[in-house]
């Protein structure tokens, strides 16, 4: 009889339980036994295997609408020591589990992957995609599981922002979690119609310097006031924040990082930095306006999945089930048109940070050319016209020359 384990690792996600529902259901009418595992890799690093419970039909029959995860999550990383791994191993033995599926996203599925491969054959294991960041390497067009909640829940309370900054007259920046692509911003932002979104993919390689981004918003700011709409909603992805140059340190001071290295983007301070850096810069000169910070993603993160994820979910946990009881392993869980598809999870490997490779924004892409030309923002045409160039100059109290070096795009 086959024992099959269940495990959500990272942040929380919209589906999450539609997977572990559908994955139990199946299994157990398939003849097999189902263990749920609490809090992801946390207990089983420690060699603890009493944070667990089998799982039956009629403990998920009903959980698929759910928002958060019913055994909880945790970003414990097992693949920074050998000797974690080599524990989390040991406790999928004592628990008997020769089946594995793990929910998660870049981190979970590189854990998953060294499962997979220390235990040598032992123990099969198939991985479900999930974050909100939908930026694990599926397809192009393949969302991973949440995202297209967080989208549409992220979109229906930015446009309410946008009517209310119409209504005070007043800005709004918008932080939205995306650590290291623009997805969500670019899609919640764009279903809204904000005035402008920026994600990391707008700016080169390297890094990005504080006062580059501030001069960008304060350009949308100028551009505006001259269009007559002193108001405006600025969506910025925080995977800005990861790349801010060191010598910004202000804005970086103190903030820690997690498990996996990364910095908690949910401490650094971008949204505050920004309204106060352009806020005094316009006072300076005379302009007062309004800006109002707001981080968005937590929000987002345990909402009730819409209907285009709980069929996802029920497609990608039945197909989890299905792809180990065949003999496969080491795999990730897609769905591609009406068909589950495995892909290899050692071709998500990017052979030289020897991590989980990224799915950034096509920049190029047709869709974002679309919704690029439907931002507000200062443009080389409105800096290179004369007449133009002269009254952008006078709204933002700068002399010509020094309003075209401050406002220049950076694409």
């Amino acid at each position: 009889m086959a024992t099959f384990g269940i495990l959500v690792g990272g942040g929380p996600a919209p589906g999450i339980n539609g997977v572990i529902g559908a994955a139990t259901i199946l299994a157990r009418r398939s003849g097999a036994e189902v263990i749920g595992i609490r809090e992801g890799f946390r207990w089983l690093m420690q060699g603890d295997t009493s944070h667990v419970a089998p799982l039956y039909i009629a403990d998920v029959s009903r959980i698929r609408p759910m928002g958060g995860s019913i055994l909880l999550t945790a970003r414990a990383n097992p693949t920074k020591r050998s000797e974690d791994m080599e524990r989390v191993i040991a406790s999928l033995d004592e628990l008997g589990i020769d089946h594995l599926v793990t929910i998660g996203g870049d981190d979970t599925a590189f854990s998953a992957f060294n499962v997979a491969e220390k235990a040598g054959g032992r123990i099969r294991v198939a991985h479900v995609p999930k974050t909100i960041d939908n930026d694990l390497p599926l397809p192009p067009g393949i969302p991973t599981f949440g995202f297209e909640t967080a989208r549409e829940a992220g979109g229906r309370l930015l446009s309410h922002l946008m009517e209310d900054a119409r209504t005070t007259r007043r800005w709004y920046f918008c932080v939205v979690m995306g650590r290291n692509a623009g997805h969500l911003a670019l899609g919640s932002g764009t279903a809204a119609g904000v005035t402008l979104f920026l994600i990391p993919e707008h700016f080169p390689e390297g890094r990005i310097r504080f006062q580059t981004v501030a001069n960008l918003l304060e350009g949308a700011i100028i551009k505006r006031r001259v269009m007559g709409r002193p108001y405006g909603v600025a969506v910025i992805a925080e995977g800005v924040g990861e790349r801010l140059d060191p010598e910004d340190a202000e804005v970086l001071k103190d903030v820690e990082r997690d498990e996996h290295g990364h910095i908690r983007l949910s401490e650094v301070p971008l949204g505050r930095f920004l309204r106060n850096t352009i806020r005094d810069s316009l006072a300076e000169r005379g302009i007062k306006v309004t800006i109002v910070e707001k981080d968005l993603g937590y929000e987002l993160r345990c909402a009730a999945p819409n209907a285009y994820d709980l069929n996802y979910t029920l497609d990608l946990g039945a197909g989890a089930v299905r792809t180990l009881l065949s003999g496969e392993s080491g795999v990730m869980i897609t769905r591609q048109g009406e068909t589950v598809v495995t892909l290899p999870l050692r071709e998500m490997i990017d052979p030289e940070t020897g991590r989980t490779r990224v799915r950034l924004v096509n920049v190029d892409s047709e869709s974002h050319q679309n919704a690029w030309a439907l931002q507000v923002r200062m443009e080389e045409s409105d800096l290179t016209d004369p007449e133009s160039l002269k009254t952008i100059a006078e709204t933002a109290r700068l002399s010509p020359e020094k309003a075209k070096e401050r406002y220049w795009p950076i694409r």
